[in-house]
């Protein structure tokens, strides 16, 4: 593992480079000048001068880029124009609420995308798989905010059983902070568990035609052990794949779902930071989902070498 790691620094250390400069040009491509936005109604020329000398606007791109990149190696993510507080801070006050999301939604991405894909790679019945495809097909194609919405309706406005705004701390209250995360987890989670179960489906039905299943039917095993020991445990590391590719989908899809369910997470402040050019906090959030999913690659490979004893990480 530690070969694996090694080698993977220089590809690592250049695709967060190339982000990094992605995070620090793509906001400013917009049009509008942030000094122009803080200077409020009727600005005046040398008000949104000064404010450009403040902020050192005024400098080259590339001046500006080394102070935030060096500044970020030494642990400083600088300062909000919006709020006039550090980047790490706003940052701080809101992971909590998108991690607990993001957590729970990956969880039921498992266990919803695993039970599906299992149940759907043993249907032996025509109508079962088809069932099992058409219902799959359907929660890939539908959005993740009309699931929400319907969630709303159902469970919020209808029958009243669960909250459909704002959000409570799991830490704080577990049981009222994960009846707020219900309805938001699950529509966040919905179409990717239908991807994960399409993939595990598709994964069995191969393995299934594989001499080793053949040499377990004839020795006798039982239907449940040859699912579980023979088949699941080599077909899981398609779903596996999915998965960590998934949880950037999951990230982004948390921006739409935080403001639906109005929960005070990244993805809201990532919202409120385009409408307002807030330049500093968008490159460091855009920065972190960058590393968010090279961090996921990297353990999915792991998890894809301790399940398949072939592969080797230091190969």
């Amino acid at each position: 593992m530690i070969r694996f790691l090694v080698r993977k620094v220089p590809s690592v250390a250049f695709v967060l480079f190339a982000s990094s400069i992605i995070a620090f040009a793509l906001p400013r491509l917009a049009p509008g000048d942030i000094a122009v936005t803080l200077a409020g109604t009727d600005p005046t020329a040398a008000n949104v001068a000064a404010i450009r000398e403040q902020l050192g606007l005024n400098r080259s791109p590339v001046v500006q880029y080394w102070d935030w990149i060096s500044g970020v190696f030494h642990g400083d993510l600088g300062q909000s124009y919006r709020f006039h507080r550090s980047v790490a801070s706003l940052i701080g006050d809101r992971l909590e609420s998108t991690l607990e999301l993001a957590l729970f939604a990956t969880l039921l991405v498992v266990l919803i995308g695993t039970t599906l894909g299992v149940l759907a790679g043993s249907a032996k019945r025509r109508w079962a798989r088809t069932s099992f495809d058409l219902g799959n097909s359907f929660m890939i194609a539908i959005p993740s905010f009309l699931t929400a919405l319907a969630l709303i309706l159902i469970f919020g406005v209808y029958h009243r059983w669960l909250p459909v705004s704002g959000e409570v701390s799991v830490a704080q209250d577990p049981a009222i902070g994960i009846q707020y995360l219900v309805l938001p987890a699950v529509a966040l989670a919905i179409p990717p568990s239908a991807i994960v179960a399409r993939l595990l489906q598709t994964e069995m039905a191969k393995v299934r035609n594989e001499d080793y299943v053949d040499l377990a039917l004839a020795k006798g095993a039982s239907p449940k052990r040859i699912t579980l020991r023979h088949v699941l445990r080599n077909s899981f590391g398609t779903a596996v794949v999915s998965i960590g590719l998934e949880i950037g989908t999951l990230l982004a899809g948390a921006v739409v779902i935080e403001a639906i369910f109005n929960r005070n997470g990244l993805g809201q402040l990532a919202v409120s930071s385009v409408s307002t050019r807030d330049f500093t906090v968008l490159q460091v959030l855009i920065l972190g989902v960058v590393c968010i999913a090279v961090i996921c690659q990297i353990v999915t490979e792991i998890i894809l070498a301790a399940l398949d004893p072939r592969i080797r990480l230091g190969d």
